[in-house]
């Protein structure tokens, strides 16, 4: 628990929501705390320098103090770097923030994360073309999961452990982990493609390698995270992707 001032912190708004008629209390994604909450004191104010600066997909340094669950904002400053996202590009990014707002206890701190997830943001920022939108998401999801434990290893057979075969294929299966594909599995990887994913993931490999491990099979990987993403979520639809799948069907 903090319980000093943390000043010119590295940090991101995941989620605002009302405190009172004039303060908002903020979710943040700090580089070296975690997720922490915040509450931005006359943040609603007109005249509040909070207002234009607490935005999502923002970077952010921040100061905040207090030993309470929920800290007080001193001072927020944007860094720069790049303009906010619009389009499919701005979902992704809201996309990314209800996986980490959902799957996220506060307090536990991820720093290789956090450069994941800036990166991503540039990625975002930057890039309009869908695939690789949907790349950068994909690279995010597997390192989101395996920070908090919830990725299996992927050179392996969950259960038994024997190493995979580069040419048969598998599933990753939410209960039960890494397992040989049968007839009636809607997608799967080969193994081979497991096992690079898994190289890529190494806790010296940078987020570019992730990223480049992703774009074989992209489709497939998508369905398979997707199951598992759901299923530690504990919903059968993220609100941001119902919130695509309407903007698609207009």
């Amino acid at each position: 628990m903090v319980t000093k001032r943390i000043t010119d912190e590295p940090a991101y708004v995941l989620h605002r929501y009302d405190w009172s008629e004039s303060s908002l209390i903020v979710e943040v994604f700090t580089r070296t705390y975690g997720r922490v909450a915040l509450v931005a004191r006359g943040a609603k104010k007109p005249s509040s320098g909070f207002r234009p600066i607490l935005l999502p997909l923002q970077p952010l340094h921040v100061a905040f103090g207090g030993d309470a669950e929920i800290r007080t904002l001193k001072s927020a400053e944007w860094q720069g770097g790049h303009v906010m996202p619009t389009g499919d590009a701005l979902l992704s990014g809201y996309y990314l923030n209800e996986l980490l707002m959902r799957l996220l206890a506060r307090d536990d701190p991820h720093p290789l994360l956090f450069d994941a997830y800036a990166a991503t943001v540039q990625l975002l920022a930057n890039q309009s073309h869908q695939d690789t939108l949907q790349i950068a998401l994909r690279a995010f999801e597997l390192r989101l999961l395996r920070d908090i434990g919830l990725l299996p290893l992927l050179d392996a057979e969950t259960a038994t452990l024997a190493p995979l075969e580069p040419a048969s294929r598998y599933v990753l299966v939410a209960e039960s982990g890494l397992r040989l594909a049968h007839d009636d599995d809607r997608s799967s990887l080969p193994g081979a493609q497991w096992q690079d994913l898994q190289q890529a993931l190494a806790d010296d490999a940078l987020f570019s390698d992730t990223v480049r491990a992703c774009i074989p099979g992209l489709n497939e990987l998508k369905h398979q995270l997707r199951g598992l993403l759901h299923y530690h979520c504990g919903v059968k639809l993220l609100k941001t992707r119902q919130m695509m799948m309407e903007l698609q069907a207009l």
